[in-house]
Parts: structure tokens; sequence; C-alpha cells
């Protein structure tokens, strides 16, 4: 009887669990219908301002939303899509209740190319003959190119800008492997393959310091010219007041004609009141980009039959299943094979925004892409990066369009392994491997690398350096000597691909999307995304499950953003297996 009491017992509290789990979730669905139900009032009223804050984190593809994050921090808000962005500026162009749009952001959390994207698309909604002004208390350079494009510019009395051009900084580690006995063993191919540079060397290479000077320059040349129209200067006068810091405080800025006035915010408002017509007392109607996407203005709507498919390739590319923190060529290819048997999918457009990564997988999603495209035109359009693995995967394209600004090439692949027996002779330490053939052993992290591990690695560099080359030559229809001669891992901006053949035209998402619709004949069309994620309900409801956003903006709170940046490289450093195609690790432009 006892048995039986506890087993009763046991059944009853399954059942009594299960009751609350199913509670709680019920809950959820609630709130969040609460929530959309609320997202939905969103009304844009008559005389309203759009204002352009950009300081949450700007992401290519869109975002899978996570419903429990919030119960550990979480927030969908922290996310801006990119397509959302440009299709409410593209809304709010042709929104009779839109007056003008206001540029009120601290910094401009985006790549310079992103960046770029969204003021071309401002210089667009101009052509409404709407107002564009712009307002900080301190702009930082970004901030400053994006608000530019802006009739008129205002910042604090009190505040400052920084506007200085552009550099990079790079952390070499040679004598710190010296030091601790743990060093890196390298194999590559190409001679500007900087990803590894800093663990063979303290200093930059002449190679290394020419490719990064020159698309250094040409994106700021991109940059001075964007301004300089806007402004009615020069080239010259835009980088002498770089050069001597002439718009540092709002006296200089105003003096050099780079701002139009020095207001508080109060004063800003007002100025934005006159613009719309708002008397002075009453309050004026101010929508948040956020406010205005949740009213239904992030997408443009179409009843189109025939469909564009985007298949968002966003960050690293590692062996593996794929999620939204980085690219599996398993859920590439799951995708693509969907995309194919799709009839009203007629093309399709592979977004890139990845600094490559592993070799394998890079070629087994270029192999689905090369299938793909003997039945739908392909296109790829490049955002802040697309290079080494990220070329790979666009090279076999019908049409490459790239930004201006884009990182692209880095054609080259390199090997990189542990190895710290140094470390353990210091300390006392030997390691002795047994084996039953010659090469049973292979490598061990805590003995020297041999010769015959050596080159049999360096044959298998080679080998995916001649068949990347080759990939690139058959899909850019030139000449394996003509793509070695701008390969060797060299890095190039897109603008200056453009001049090497590496791409075909210069433009946007949406330019890449307009020549697909062209390749496939068709006019009235829409698009959708891909992949596709899924929530997992399983580890949503695990009290130790903790989402990638969420672990994301934990650790960036702890760490800070700078600590975090370093510890996210050294972490891919940790991640890689197998040969690489990537391009430099942690190269943050300035």
């Amino acid at each position: 009887m006892t048995f039986l009491r506890e087993l009763l017992a046991v059944i009853l509290g399954v059942f009594i669990a299960g009751g609350i789990m199913f509670l709680i979730f019920l809950a959820f669905v609630s709130a969040s219908a609460s929530s959309f139900s609320e997202d939905a009032a969103v009304v844009v009223e008559s005389n309203s301002v759009l204002e352009l804050k950009l300081e949450s984190t700007i992401k290519d593809d869109y975002s899978v939303t996570d419903p429990f994050a919030s119960f550990l921090g979480g927030n969908d808000s922290d996310v801006l899509e990119m397509h959302e962005i440009i299709s409410a500026i593209e809304n709010a162009k042709n929104d009779d209740n839109i007056k003008g749009i206001s540029i009120n952001s601290l910094y401009v959390n985006a790549g310079i190319s992103q960046t770029q994207t969204i003021r071309d698309k401002l210089l667009e909604f101009k052509e409404s003959g709407k107002f564009i002004v712009a307002y900080a208390d301190v702009f930082t350079q970004k901030n400053y190119y994006l608000s530019s494009v802006a009739d008129s510019i205002y910042m604090n009395p009190v505040g400052a800008a920084d506007f200085k051009g552009l550099s990079s900084e790079i952390l070499y580690f040679k004598d710190f492997e010296d030091k601790y006995g743990v060093k890196m063993e390298i194999i590559r191919h190409g001679k500007y393959k900087s990803a590894v540079e800093p663990f063979l060397t303290n200093k930059m290479s002449d190679a290394n310091r020419e490719q990064i000077s020159s698309f250094l320059n040409s994106i700021w040349s991109e940059m001075v010219s964007d301004i300089g129209e806007s402004r009615k200067k020069s080239n010259d006068e835009i980088n002498r007041i770089a050069d001597e810091l002439l718009i540092r405080t709002p006296k200089l800025a105003l003096e050099n004609n780079m701002i139009d006035g020095q207001l508080y915010y109060d004063q800003y408002e007002d100025k934005l009141k006159t613009l719309v017509g708002t008397d002075s007392a009453k309050k004026l109607n101010i929508l948040t980009l956020s406010e205005y996407v949740s009213s239904g203005k992030g997408r443009i709507k179409s009843s189109a039959s025939d469909k564009i498919a985007v298949l968002y390739a966003q960050g690293n590319i590692m062996y593996g299943e794929g999620d939204q923190s980085y690219i599996g060529q398993g859920k590439m290819i799951e995708a693509l094979k969907k995309i194919r048997k799709d009839k009203k999918i007629k093309a399709v457009v592979l977004r890139v925004n990845s600094p490559g990564g592993s070799a394998l997988a890079s070629d087994l999603i270029w192999r689905e892409l090369e299938l793909t495209k003997k039945e739908k035109p392909l296109v790829v359009s490049m955002g802040n990066l697309a290079a080494s693995g990220g070329y790979y995967i666009a090279c076999n394209a019908d049409s490459i369009v790239a930004e201006p600004t884009t990182i692209t090439g880095s054609i080259g692949v390199f090997g990189m392994i542990p190895n710290a027996n140094e470390l353990i002779g210091r300390i006392g330490i030997n390691a002795e491997q047994v084996g039953t053939n010659k090469q049973s052993v292979g490598y061990s992290v805590f003995e020297p690398m041999s010769d015959d591990f050596y080159k049999v690695t360096k044959e298998g560099v080679e080998d995916i350096y001649t068949t990347f080359v080759d990939r690139v030559a058959t899909g850019r229809g030139m000449t394996v000597s003509e793509v070695d001669s701008i390969a060797q891992g060299r890095v190039w901006t897109g603008a200056e691909a453009l001049e090497n053949g590496l791409v075909d035209k210069l433009g946007s998402l949406e330019d890449a999307i307009e020549i697909a619709a062209e390749l496939a004949e068709i006019e009235d069309y829409r698009t959708t995304n891909y992949p596709r994620f899924k929530v997992d309900f399983q580890d949503a409801f695990n009290p130790f499950s903790i989402s990638i956003k969420t672990k994301e903006k934990l650790l960036k709170e702890e760490l800070g953003v700078e600590n975090y940046t370093i510890f996210k490289g050294m972490k891919e450093f940790i991640d890689m297996k197998g040969i690489q195609a990537r391009m430099p690790y942690i190269l943050e432009i300035k």
C-alpha cells in the first residue's frame, strides 16, 4: 500500500506540475496577445515627426522573436532590422501624416555600409519635399556622416563632435606567446592573409599595412564625398577640417559650416514644431522608429503571388546546423531546398554579411547555391562584410551587388592550431604518445609540430586555396591567374572590387532585389525571408536555458562593449575547426 500511495503521489505531482506549466504558458500567450494588441494600437497622428534613434544593434537579417527572453532581461527592442528601417523610411516618404524626419541619435550602432544604406534611403526621402533635420549633444564620426544628409544640423551649445578620419587598431600576440610558452601554429596561403599575422609577429607587415590603408582610404573617400556634397564643400575642405579637428566644438563646427546652429533640445523641439506647423504651446507628435514599425510601417505590403526569396547569411561560417548567431551549412541547405521546391519563388537574393570561416561549410553552401542557380536566378547583395568564406559563397551568383564601403575579397586560406609544448616543458610536464602506425598519433598540442604533419596540412591548405580560386574564376568569368593576382588574402572595398572584377555593381539590397526581378522577368512581386528559425520551447521552459540574445546582453553589461568584442574574437579562435577561409578577426574601424 505504501508503494501505491507513493506512486499516486508522484503521478499527482506530475499532473500538478504540468498544470502549473500550462497556466504559465496561457499567461504568456495572454501577455503576448496583449502586447501585440498594444503594438497594433499605435496610430500615426497628423503632423507627426519620425524620429531616428539608431543606438540599438542593427542587423541585416530578420530576428526571431524570443518570447521568453524578457523573463531574463532580454528585449527585442535592443535589435533593429535593416529591412524594417528601410521600409519605414520608404513608407514615411508617402505617408501624409509624417511631415519629416528627425535624426536624434547619440551614436549609430551599425557598420559603415549599413549606415551608408540608411543615408542613401534618406536622400530618397528628401525627394518627397519633406524635411530632415538632425540633432545631437555629441556627434560621433559615424553619426555625423549619417546626419550630414539633413537639411539642417544642430548641436548642443556645450556639446562636441568627433571628426578626424578613419583608423583601425590590431593587437599582436607574438611576445605574449614567447613569454608564456603557448603559441599558435600557422599554415596559410596568401601574403595578405592577415587573420593569422598577430600570432606570427609583434608588428604589422608592410603587406597588411598596405591593404588596411587602401580600404580605409577607400571608405573614407566615400564618406568625404557624401558629406561634401551635402554640406556643399570640396573633398579638400572636408579633409582639412578632419586634419585640424575643426568641428570638435560647436563654435568651430558652426564657423566651418559643418552645423547650422547651437541649440538646446527644447529649442530644437521648437524648430520641429515650426517645421510641422504646430503651435509652440502644443505637444509635438514625435513617433519613434520602433513605434512606426509597430504600426505596420516596417514592411512594404504586397498581395503579389510571385516571390523573391532573400536568404540571409549573417555571422561567422561554421560547420554545423546554424542559427541566428552563426552561419551553418545545415540551415542554409535546408532553406535552399525549400526555395527550389516553391514554384512561387522566381529568384533568390543572397544577402551576405560575413567575415567567412570554415572552408568546408563554405563549399557545402556554395554547392547548394550552384544547384539553385541552375533553376532560379541568383543575385548576391553584400552588406558590411562579404570576405573570404563570405565571398566564397557569393562568387557563383549571376550578379553581385556591393555597397561602396563593403569589405570583401580576402580570397585566401589558413589553418591555425594551438601549441603548448614550451609551456608544459617549463612547468615540468612531459607528454608521451603511443600509436600503431607512422601517422596514427597525428598532432599533439603538447609536442612540436612534426614536418610530416606540416606537409600534409600545408597540402590541404593549398588544395582549398586552389579550389577557392577556381570557384571564383568560374563564377566571375576570369582566368585563374587573374583571380590569383587579386587574391592572396587581400581585402578590398566594394568600390575597389568593382574595379578589379569581383563585383558587378554598387548598390543596396533593394538594388539587388530589383536585378533579381529583372532576371526572373517579373514586375509584381513580394519578398520572403530565409532561413527560418524557430523558438525552442523546450529550452525556453528550461530555467537554466539562456537565449543567445539574453546571454549577449548580459556579457556586454558585465564586460563592457570593447571587452566583449575582444572576448567574442577570442571565443571565435577557440571555436574554429578545420581549415579556415576567413578575414582578420577583430578589425574595428574607428
